[in-house]
Protein backbone atom coordinates (compact mmCIF):
# COMPACT_ATOMS: atom_id res chain seq x y z
CA UNK A 1 0.00 0.00 0.00
CA UNK A 2 3.34 2.07 0.09
CA UNK A 3 4.46 4.54 2.82
CA UNK A 4 1.48 6.94 2.93
CA UNK A 5 -0.57 4.32 4.69
CA UNK A 6 -0.32 3.73 8.75
CA UNK A 7 -1.52 0.10 9.76
CA UNK A 8 -3.72 1.12 12.20
CA UNK A 9 -5.02 -2.56 13.92
CA UNK A 10 -5.98 -5.93 13.30
CA UNK A 11 -9.44 -6.86 12.50
CA UNK A 12 -11.87 -9.81 13.02
CA UNK A 13 -15.47 -9.08 11.17
CA UNK A 14 -18.70 -11.02 11.21
CA UNK A 15 -21.20 -10.63 9.03
CA UNK A 16 -22.93 -11.19 6.00
CA UNK A 17 -21.48 -11.22 2.33
CA UNK A 18 -23.58 -9.11 0.15
CA UNK A 19 -21.57 -8.95 -3.20
CA UNK A 20 -17.97 -7.52 -4.49
CA UNK A 21 -17.56 -4.41 -6.10
CA UNK A 22 -15.02 -3.71 -8.75
CA UNK A 23 -13.80 -1.38 -10.98
CA UNK A 24 -14.39 -3.44 -13.64
CA UNK A 25 -17.73 -6.01 -14.57
CA UNK A 26 -15.68 -9.37 -13.49
CA UNK A 27 -13.34 -7.82 -11.34
CA UNK A 28 -13.89 -8.08 -7.94
CA UNK A 29 -11.44 -5.50 -5.60
CA UNK A 30 -13.62 -5.79 -3.11
CA UNK A 31 -16.37 -7.45 -0.90
CA UNK A 32 -18.97 -5.45 0.93
CA UNK A 33 -20.18 -7.13 4.71
CA UNK A 34 -23.09 -5.89 6.47
CA UNK A 35 -22.13 -6.10 10.14
CA UNK A 36 -24.33 -4.70 13.04
CA UNK A 37 -22.43 -2.02 13.31
CA UNK A 38 -23.25 -0.81 9.15
CA UNK A 39 -21.97 -2.18 5.97
CA UNK A 40 -18.65 -2.17 4.88
CA UNK A 41 -16.00 -2.59 2.09
CA UNK A 42 -12.93 -4.74 2.49
CA UNK A 43 -10.57 -4.85 0.08
CA UNK A 44 -9.23 -8.08 -1.14
CA UNK A 45 -5.78 -9.23 -2.08
CA UNK A 46 -5.18 -10.50 -6.17
CA UNK A 47 -4.66 -14.18 -4.67
CA UNK A 48 -8.11 -14.47 -3.20
CA UNK A 49 -10.06 -12.89 -5.54
CA UNK A 50 -10.38 -15.42 -8.09
CA UNK A 51 -10.76 -17.82 -5.72
CA UNK A 52 -13.52 -16.11 -3.57
CA UNK A 53 -15.51 -14.92 -6.77
CA UNK A 54 -16.10 -18.66 -7.38
CA UNK A 55 -17.17 -19.69 -3.65
CA UNK A 56 -19.30 -17.29 -2.07
CA UNK A 57 -23.05 -16.61 -2.31
CA UNK A 58 -24.56 -13.73 -1.63
CA UNK A 59 -25.94 -13.78 1.94
CA UNK A 60 -23.56 -16.40 2.99
CA UNK A 61 -22.20 -15.58 6.66
CA UNK A 62 -18.26 -14.86 6.40
CA UNK A 63 -15.43 -14.60 8.63
CA UNK A 64 -13.19 -11.72 7.41
CA UNK A 65 -9.67 -11.36 8.75
CA UNK A 66 -7.10 -8.87 7.51
CA UNK A 67 -6.02 -5.02 8.71
CA UNK A 68 -7.15 -1.55 9.03
CA UNK A 69 -4.88 1.19 7.40
CA UNK A 70 -5.06 4.99 7.47
CA UNK A 71 -4.27 7.18 4.50
CA UNK A 72 -1.99 9.90 6.27
CA UNK A 73 -2.92 12.34 3.54
CA UNK A 74 -6.54 11.84 3.30
CA UNK A 75 -7.40 11.01 6.66
CA UNK A 76 -9.70 7.78 4.90
CA UNK A 77 -9.88 4.18 6.72
CA UNK A 78 -8.97 1.53 4.60
CA UNK A 79 -9.62 -2.37 5.70
CA UNK A 80 -7.92 -4.75 3.49
CA UNK A 81 -8.01 -8.68 4.20
CA UNK A 82 -6.13 -11.22 4.31
CA UNK A 83 -7.96 -14.01 5.17
CA UNK A 84 -11.68 -15.06 4.36
CA UNK A 85 -13.90 -17.94 5.45
CA UNK A 86 -17.17 -19.02 5.76
CA UNK A 87 -19.20 -19.67 8.94
CA UNK A 88 -22.45 -20.83 7.39
CA UNK A 89 -24.62 -21.09 4.57
CA UNK A 90 -27.03 -18.67 3.24
CA UNK A 91 -30.51 -18.89 5.15
CA UNK A 92 -32.86 -18.15 1.83
CA UNK A 93 -30.22 -20.83 -0.42
CA UNK A 94 -32.60 -23.58 -1.78
CA UNK A 95 -31.32 -27.20 -2.12
CA UNK A 96 -30.96 -27.92 -6.40
CA UNK A 97 -34.37 -30.10 -6.80
CA UNK A 98 -33.85 -33.73 -6.91
CA UNK A 99 -34.03 -35.89 -10.27
CA UNK A 100 -37.29 -37.23 -11.27
CA UNK A 101 -37.29 -41.04 -10.85
CA UNK A 102 -38.11 -42.78 -14.26
CA UNK A 103 -39.66 -46.10 -14.67
CA UNK A 104 -39.65 -47.36 -18.13
CA UNK A 105 -41.85 -50.42 -19.19
CA UNK A 106 -41.56 -52.36 -22.79
CA UNK A 107 -45.01 -52.13 -24.36
CA UNK A 108 -44.19 -54.21 -27.27
CA UNK A 109 -46.17 -57.55 -28.15
CA UNK A 110 -43.82 -59.87 -26.04
CA UNK A 111 -44.07 -57.89 -23.30
CA UNK A 112 -47.82 -57.27 -23.89
CA UNK A 113 -48.39 -60.84 -23.84
CA UNK A 114 -46.08 -61.96 -20.88
CA UNK A 115 -47.89 -59.96 -18.35
CA UNK A 116 -46.79 -56.32 -19.44
CA UNK A 117 -50.32 -54.98 -19.16
CA UNK A 118 -50.80 -56.15 -15.76
CA UNK A 119 -46.98 -54.98 -14.38
CA UNK A 120 -48.20 -51.61 -15.68
CA UNK A 121 -51.25 -51.58 -14.17
CA UNK A 122 -49.83 -53.38 -10.20
CA UNK A 123 -47.25 -50.95 -10.98
CA UNK A 124 -49.15 -47.66 -11.01
CA UNK A 125 -51.50 -48.90 -8.00
CA UNK A 126 -48.44 -49.76 -5.80
CA UNK A 127 -47.27 -46.25 -6.27
CA UNK A 128 -50.43 -44.69 -6.04
CA UNK A 129 -51.28 -46.62 -2.64
CA UNK A 130 -47.52 -45.26 -1.49
CA UNK A 131 -48.20 -41.60 -2.70
CA UNK A 132 -45.70 -42.03 -5.09
CA UNK A 133 -46.79 -41.80 -8.28
CA UNK A 134 -46.79 -37.87 -8.80
CA UNK A 135 -43.00 -38.14 -8.05
CA UNK A 136 -41.94 -40.76 -10.69
CA UNK A 137 -42.56 -40.49 -14.37
CA UNK A 138 -43.69 -43.68 -15.78
CA UNK A 139 -42.77 -44.36 -19.48
CA UNK A 140 -43.59 -46.35 -22.45
CA UNK A 141 -40.91 -47.89 -24.51
CA UNK A 142 -40.26 -49.46 -27.20
CA UNK A 143 -38.25 -53.45 -27.37
CA UNK A 144 -35.37 -53.26 -24.45
CA UNK A 145 -33.66 -56.08 -25.97
CA UNK A 146 -34.55 -58.23 -23.31
CA UNK A 147 -37.04 -60.21 -24.47
CA UNK A 148 -35.99 -63.91 -23.02
CA UNK A 149 -36.77 -62.03 -19.31
CA UNK A 150 -40.41 -60.30 -20.29
CA UNK A 151 -42.40 -58.31 -19.17
CA UNK A 152 -39.13 -56.00 -19.16
CA UNK A 153 -39.49 -52.62 -16.81
CA UNK A 154 -36.17 -50.35 -16.04
CA UNK A 155 -36.38 -48.47 -12.88
CA UNK A 156 -33.46 -45.35 -13.01
CA UNK A 157 -32.61 -43.19 -10.15
CA UNK A 158 -30.24 -40.86 -11.02
CA UNK A 159 -27.25 -42.89 -12.77
CA UNK A 160 -28.99 -46.08 -11.42
CA UNK A 161 -30.68 -48.19 -13.45
CA UNK A 162 -32.31 -51.33 -12.05
CA UNK A 163 -33.66 -54.08 -14.29
CA UNK A 164 -36.89 -56.74 -14.23
CA UNK A 165 -37.60 -55.69 -10.20
CA UNK A 166 -40.85 -56.58 -9.03
CA UNK A 167 -43.69 -53.38 -7.95
CA UNK A 168 -43.00 -53.69 -4.22
CA UNK A 169 -39.28 -53.74 -4.78
CA UNK A 170 -39.92 -50.34 -7.30
CA UNK A 171 -41.94 -48.58 -4.44
CA UNK A 172 -39.44 -49.77 -1.75
CA UNK A 173 -36.73 -48.37 -3.54
CA UNK A 174 -38.38 -44.93 -4.37
CA UNK A 175 -38.58 -44.49 -1.24
CA UNK A 176 -35.25 -44.76 -0.02
CA UNK A 177 -34.23 -42.80 -2.82
CA UNK A 178 -36.59 -39.95 -2.18
CA UNK A 179 -36.79 -39.73 1.49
Amino acid sequence: MGDKYLTLSKLNLEGEFLGFVGDEPGKCKYLQLATPSGNMQVKLPKELRHSLGLSLVSGEQIRVCGHSKLNSRTGTIQLKAYQVTSIGTCPNEIPPPQPKARIMVCQKSGCLKRGGKGLLSELEKTLCDRGLLDKVTIEHTSCQKCCSSAPNCVLQLGKKKYKNIHPDAIASLLENHLT
